[in-house]
């Protein structure tokens, strides 16, 4: 999905455009500081999503997005907590409020991604079930963003506020909901069997009354609710 950024604080503008790098379906088209030089840009090429601070120069983000004839999913960033319930009545995907968290900015960006697989559906209905692009992401672990492939995940554990990511060969936690995991681990490689866990289907070995074994020895007890789903998605 093709995307810009806009800030007029250098810093800001910075940390977004590492994110998005960091996004394998995100396509950075451009980032600009002037938030006149975006309006020109957008007036002559079109983007899926447009990362936005709303306090700037010239024009604040809001009367930029409301001058568009076409508008993209937006996702307003700024120090201005005042500003986003008119953001939101604006028609925006999501809000988040400097300094953004990796995992807040994550979790904006699949509700934008999932806005529009909605809307290409509705404009262009099809039969076959949208794949899911993303094959790795960027967590945050000690301070550092550290690179997981997502084929590479057993299971993901919700610790609280934090998050238990195993894979084949280790172990990460971070400040994360298992809902924003959810909507990248998708069926049919995963599954949130219960409240608590999502688990990759081929890593289970054995299935026991509602209990699976996974090939590292771990044993999850399976919600009633999703179990039916879970056995059709295993042929069982």
């Amino acid at each position: 999905m093709r995307c810009i950024v806009i800030d007029d604080e250098p810093i800001g503008k910075e940390l977004i455009v590492d994110f998005v790098k960091t996004i394998p379906f995100l396509e950075l088209q451009a980032s600009y500081d002037d938030p006149i030089d975006a309006l020109a840009y957008l007036q002559s090429n079109e983007v899926d999503i447009i990362f936005s601070d709303i306090q700037m120069p010239k024009i604040n983000g809001i009367d930029l997005i409301r001058s568009l004839t076409k508008q993209p999913s937006i996702i307003f960033i700024t120090a201005h907590r005042d500003f986003a319930l008119e953001g939101f009545e604006n028609g925006v995907v999501d809000y988040l409020v400097k300094p953004v968290a990796y995992n807040r900015f994550l979790k904006a960006v699949n509700r934008a991604k999932e806005r529009i697989q909605i809307s290409s559906k509705t404009e262009s209905p099809s039969p076959q079930q949208p794949q899911n692009s993303v094959d790795r992401i960027f967590i945050k672990v000690n301070g550092k963003l550290v690179k997981v492939i997502l084929d590479d995940i057993l299971y993901v554990e919700a610790l609280g506020d934090y998050l238990k990511i195993v894979t084949d060969t280790e172990s990460f936690t971070t400040l994360a909901t298992l809902k924003s995991m959810e909507d990248i681990l998708v069926p049919p490689k995963f599954f949130r069997v219960q409240r608590s866990f999502i688990v990759k289907l081929i890593s289970i070995k054995s299935v026991s009354g509602n209990v699976i074994d996974l090939n590292n020895g771990k044993a999850i007890t399976i919600a009633t609710a999703k179990k039916d789903e879970l056995f059709n998605l295993l042929g069982i």
